[in-house]
């Protein structure tokens, strides 16, 4: 069950997404973010909390390449492939970035990244994996917000380069 509540602009997405939403000319999106009343932090919630497949889900995911951060879009039913990121930049050594990496680099916590309006740029990598679906829905700022968008609408507004970086033994 979705709730109505939302900010004083009338979305339910946190403040700062809201306001990249209405600079990229996507204010109608805003209407569109849920918020649930249990959190939809993990992939496998957000699913349960839409009543979608597992695959239509938009993670994003924050690593740290020789130290700087990336950001990765991943579909909820895969995981992301360290090595085939790696060399995909050009690196020495990919890891996944910790909680106040991510929040410092993007402003949201880990479980309400969403896949753009953060506070620093950032690289984005888009899985392929995201394009299986006409519709992906990814968070929205909060562990509790989610939004819907088209993928090829989303790998845009992120600014992402379309790669395969999905772990093939999944």
């Amino acid at each position: 069950m979705t709730t109505s509540a939302t900010d004083s602009e009338g979305s339910a997405a946190h403040p700062r997404f809201a306001e990249a939403l209405r600079e990229l000319g996507l204010g109608d999106v805003a209407g569109q973010v849920r918020r649930f009343p249990d959190a939809t932090r993990t992939a496998a919630e957000a699913a349960a909390a839409i009543g979608c497949e597992l695959s239509q889900i938009c993670k994003s995911l924050i690593f740290a390449a020789d130290g700087v951060p990336v950001l990765v879009l991943m579909d909820g039913a895969s995981r992301v492939d360290l090595d085939r990121v790696r060399e995909e930049l050009g690196a020495g050594k990919v890891t996944r970035a910790k909680a106040d990496v991510v929040r410092e680099t993007t402003g949201y916590a880990i479980g309400g990244v969403p896949p753009f309006g953060h506070r620093t740029r950032t690289r984005v990598l888009a899985d392929r994996s995201l394009l299986d679906h006409p519709v992906v829905w990814a968070a929205a700022g909060t562990p509790y917000t989610v939004f819907p968008m088209p993928p090829k609408d989303l790998i845009t507004h992120a600014g992402a380069t379309l790669v395969d970086v999905r772990d093939r033994e999944v």
